[in-house]
C-alpha cells in the first residue's frame, strides 16, 4: 500500500492524494490549486499519475480546491464513478459547472486586456461543458453507509461539520492477508456552527491523512467573531460605505446571512440591503433545502417552513445576472454584497473589489482562511496596492479580517481530533497547511506522546 500526496501538499489547496491498493489506484479528492497566477494552470493542467488509471474517485466535500479538478481528470481520461455524500454530489455538480463558467468568463476578460496589450490570448483551464459531463459520474452515499470503491476496500462517509455534505473517510482495507484502517479528515469543521452539525471525531484509526489549517492558533468563540463582523458592518454603514465580503457560495455565505439578519432583527446594526452576487449561491440554497438529512430536526422542521434565518430573509437578494451585478457597482448607498470566490481570485467578487478598493467609506471583509499569492492574502496583508486584470489599483478603503468566522477546526479542535486515534494510529501525515502551521501541531502532538507525525512533500510518496 502507498500513499502519494500530489496536492495540499505544504499548502493548503489542491487536495488530491493517490492511494495504490491491491494493484487499484483511488483517488482522495482531486482540487484546484490556488496560489500565485503564473504557477496555477500549469500546476492545475498537469497530474503527476495517469488519470487513465486511477480507478475510483472519492470525494470529502464539495469545495473547489477539493473537487475543483475533476473536470481535468475526466478530460485526460478518466471514467469511474466519483464517490460522494448525496449533498456534496449535488453541491459539486454544481460548483464545478459555475467554476467552469467563470473560468471562460475571466479568460475573455483578461483576454481583452492582453489584446490592448499586443500579447496571445489564453485558454481557460476547462469550460462548463467540461464540468458539465463530469456530473453523471457522482455516486450519491448516505453517511455512515458502507461502500466498495476498489477491491479490498470499505469505504464510509461521516460528518465533518464544514460545509453542508462534508464528510471525513474512512477506509478498511485489506491487502494481502494485511488489515488496515485509514482514515482521511477532508477539511474539519467547527463546534456550534449555523446550519451544520458537530463534526465526527475519528477513533481506531491506524493511518491518518489529516488537515492542519489553522494548527497554530485556535478560533476566537463564535459569538465574538459575531460581535466583531457587527461592529465592521456597524461602523462601514454609518460611514456610508459598502462591506465586501469575498465568500465561498457554499457555507460561508449561510452562515454570512444568518448573523447579517440576527444583527438586523436586534437593530444592532441599521437595516441596509444585502446583496448574495453568486449565481451558485442561488442554486446552493435550493440544495441546502433538498438535503434536510444534513440538519438536526429543529433546523430541518426551519428549513421545510421556509422560515430558516439563514436560507429567508426579507433584505436578502439574490443577484442572478451579470446586469444586476454591474447595477451593484453604480449605487453609493450603504449596502453589504457578498459574492464568490472565498480568495478573490476569480468571479464577481473580483469586479466588486476593483470597482470599491478606492473608496475609503467602504470595507472590504475577509472571512476565511485566504492562501499566499492570492488577491485576498493581499488584502489581508494589507498591501497599499493590488492588481486586478493587469491593471493596479490604490487601496483606499478599509480592510476587516474575522478569522473565528472560519469553517475550519482551530487549534484546539485540531488536538483532540488527532488524539481521538492516539492508542492505535502508527502515523498521522499533516496536510493542508503551510509549513509553520503543520510544524506548531506536529509540536502540540509530540507533547501528547504522539511522535508519528509527518508533513509530507508534493508527490511524496510513503508506503505502508
Amino acid at each position: 500500500m502507498r500513499i502519494n500526496f500530489h496536492g495540499a501538499a505544504h499548502t493548503v489547496t489542491g487536495s488530491q492524494h493517490l492511494i495504490e491498493i491491491n494493484g487499484s489506484k483511488l483517488l482522495l479528492d482531486c482540487g484546484l490549486y490556488q496560489g500565485r497566477r503564473a504557477d496555477t494552470y500549469e500546476r492545475n493542467l498537469n497530474f503527476k499519475h495517469d488519470p487513465r488509471k486511477v480507478d475510483a474517485v472519492i470525494l470529502s466535500h464539495a469545495h473547489i480546491d477539493h473537487a475543483g479538478n475533476l473536470p481535468n481528470l475526466t478530460k485526460q481520461g478518466y471514467v469511474g464513478a466519483i464517490y460522494a455524500t448525496r449533498a456534496t454530489a449535488d453541491l459539486a455538480s454544481l460548483m464545478i459547472r459555475d467554476s467552469g463558467r467563470i473560468q471562460e468568463s475571466d479568460t475573455e476578460f483578461v483576454n481583452r486586456k492582453r489584446a490592448q496589450r499586443g500579447e496571445e490570448p489564453i485558454e481557460p483551464l476547462y469550460t462548463e461543458q467540461d464540468a458539465e459531463e463530469v456530473a453523471g459520474m457522482f455516486k450519491g452515499v448516505d453517511y455512515v453507509e458502507a461502500f466498495e470503491p476498489i477491491p479490498g476496500v470499505i469505504a464510509r462517509f461521516y460528518e465533518a461539520g464544514h460545509i453542508l455534505g462534508s464528510a471525513g473517510v474512512s477506509l478498511e482495507i485489506e491487502e494481502k492477508g494485511r488489515k488496515i484502517r485509514l482514515w482521511f479528515s477532508g477539511d474539519i469543521g467547527r463546534y456550534k456552527m449555523p446550519l451544520l452539525r458537530d463534526p465526527v471525531l475519528p477513533d481506531a484509526a491506524d493511518y491518518m491523512i489529516m488537515e492542519s489549517t489553522y494548527g497554530d492558533k485556535s478560533h476566537s468563540d463564535p459569538e465574538i467573531a459575531y460581535s466583531e463582523f457587527r461592529d465592521v458592518v456597524k461602523r462601514t454603514v454609518e460611514r456610508g460605505g459598502k462591506v465586501i465580503v469575498p465568500a465561498f457560495a457554499v457555507g460561508r455565505t449561510q452562515e454570512l446571512v444568518f448573523n447579517l439578519n440576527q444583527m438586523m432583527e436586534d437593530g444592532d446594526v441599521p437595516r441596509v440591503p444585502v446583496y448574495v452576487d453568486s449565481p451558485l449561491a442561488v442554486n446552493a440554497t435550493q440544495v441546502f433545502k433538498n438535503h434536510l438529512e444534513c440538519f438536526d430536526e429543529e433546523t430541518a422542521q426551519f428549513v421545510r417552513e421556509a422560515r430558516h434565518p439563514a436560507l429567508d430573509f426579507k433584505m436578502l437578494t439574490y443577484v442572478k445576472s451579470v446586469e444586476e451585478s454591474k447595477a451593484l457597482n453604480e449605487r453609493t448607498e450603504p449596502m453589504v454584497i457578498i459574492s464568490a470566490s472565498g480568495m478573490a481570485e476569480t468571479g464577481r467578487i473580483v469586479h466588486h473589489i476593483r470597482n470599491n478598493i478606492e473608496n475609503p467609506k467602504n470595507t472590504i471583509c475577509i472571512v476565511s482562511w485566504q492562501a499566499p499569492n492570492t488577491m485576498g492574502r493581499r488584502l489581508a496583508d494589507r498591501e497599499p496596492q493590488v492588481n486586478i486584470f493587469g491593471e493596479i489599483y490604490k487601496r483606499k478603503c478599509d480592510v476587516a479580517t474575522i478569522g473565528g468566522l472560519s469553517g475550519h477546526a482551530g487549534q484546539d479542535l485540531l488536538v483532540k481530533y488527532a488524539t481521538g486515534v492516539k492508542d492505535t494510529v502508527k502515523q498521522i501525515f499533516l496536510v493542508h497547511g503551510e509549513e509553520k502551521q503543520a510544524m506548531t501541531l506536529k509540536s502540540l502532538l509530540k507533547e501528547q506522546k504522539m511522535d508519528q507525525v509527518h508533513y509530507p512533500d508534493l508527490h511524496e510518496g510513503v508506503d505502508l
